[in-house]
């Protein structure tokens, strides 16, 4: 696991699909609208890899969302709007990239967890922006050809489930449905739990054999993890549903403004390439009772669907998601991504499965107080 020093800006990133598109000279951004009914619209080159973002804003300057797409634009350019919005910006933030910026009047409030970027074709996307006052989007702005056919395929995208999380409807996991059967059984509607999978977006934390990377598997077993629980009756909030950038602070603000009863942050660790026979399940908390229990019934499910891995405990640590939650907090590295044994089961999508069903097995036999 790679941890990153905090950060004093807040950059959280919308939940949106990453398809993979090498970059290429001319824009991927066709086409974009800003309607009156506060939904942003774009269309661009088919199966486009797009990264948005948020950033909180601070005394006269208003908070912005900003949409990155590969290729140059022809010209940067400004539109006034006026309303919630203010003016929305196209420009060039480096060679290779076209940045679409919302920028918002300042003392605007802008939830970044209500706001989803959503394909609803290979070549169009919608972002509504959710929990704005209607009256506060005054016209209808844009570019380009919006009514153009769109492409027939429809990719993936992440979608709102019944009990207020979020799922990936386009990860496919073990091809099978995931089942709490046989889970531990708690009072439904009585707990809340924040799962943080880390890293994300620019930052894929630890990178291992065969390229495989840390911020996709913890980011897999996390979603799975809240189903899991939500199928328990347990409220699940996460810090990121999706490839996205978000910083350490709003992770533990998070956190600590839920009144959550317990946060885990779910990780894969490294060590070198070289060093293939450094394995092992590690998990760590900041202050001993309650988080040291939550860490020792984490660790032994873990280890239990990990045969042949070392064990190297629940132990205590210094990082900045558990020592500055409030509830009981812990940190769990499920394996090395760098390690022969461990390497090949975080790339499995059945192991990952498992690895989900460890970890839910974990947190409800502590609410339970199994442990």
């Amino acid at each position: 696991m790679g941890v990153r020093p905090a950060r004093f800006a807040w950059l959280l990133a919308l939940p949106l699909l990453m398809a993979a598109l090498p970059a290429r000279a001319a824009s991927a951004l066709s086409a974009w609208r800003l309607s009156r009914e506060g939904v942003l619209e774009l269309r661009t080159a088919p199966g486009v890899r797009l990264q948005a973002y948020f950033e909180e804003g601070y005394g006269p300057t208003g908070p912005r969302v900003w949409v990155d797409l590969p290729g140059a634009p022809q010209r940067s350019r400004s539109l006034s709007v006026g309303g919630l919005v203010q003016e929305v910006r196209i420009g060039r933030p480096d060679p290779g990239t076209t940045r679409l910026v919302l920028e918002f009047r300042p003392g605007t409030r802008v939830d970044p967890r209500q706001l989803r970027l959503v394909g609803t074709a290979r070549d169009r996307w919608r972002l509504a922006l959710t929990g704005l006052p209607l009256s506060g989007f005054v016209r209808t702005v844009g570019e380009g050809d919006m009514e153009a056919t769109p492409s027939s395929w429809t990719p993936s995208s992440w979608t709102a489930s019944s009990s207020g999380g979020f799922r990936s409807s386009g990860r496919a996991t073990s091809g099978r449905p995931l089942s709490p059967d046989g889970l531990p059984v708690v009072p439904r509607g009585r707990f809340k739990v924040v799962i943080d999978p880390g890293h994300g977006g620019p930052d894929p934390g630890a990178v291992g054999i065969g390229g495989l990377r840390e911020t996709d598997i913890v980011l897999d077993v996390g979603l799975q993890v809240a189903q899991l629980l939500q199928a328990r009756g347990v409220q699940v909030l996460m810090t990121r549903t999706s490839e996205v950038d978000v910083d350490l602070p709003p992770r533990v603000s998070l956190a600590n403004n839920s009144n959550a009863d317990v946060f885990v942050s779910i990780h894969a660790n490294a060590l070198s390439m070289a060093r293939p026979d450094v394995n092992g399940v590690e998990t760590f908390y900041f202050q001993a009772g309650n988080s040291l229990r939550l860490a020792e019934a984490i660790q032994s499910q873990i280890l239990a669907i990990s045969p042949g891995t070392p064990d190297r405990g629940a132990r205590p640590g210094r990082f900045f998601v558990i020592r500055r939650t409030v509830m009981p907090s812990v940190l769990t590295e499920m394996g090395f991504v760098t390690g022969s044994i461990d390497a090949p089961r975080l790339a499995d999508p059945n192991f990952r499965r498992r690895l989900a069903l460890s970890i839910s097995a974990g947190i409800l036999s502590y609410l339970r107080g199994d442990s």
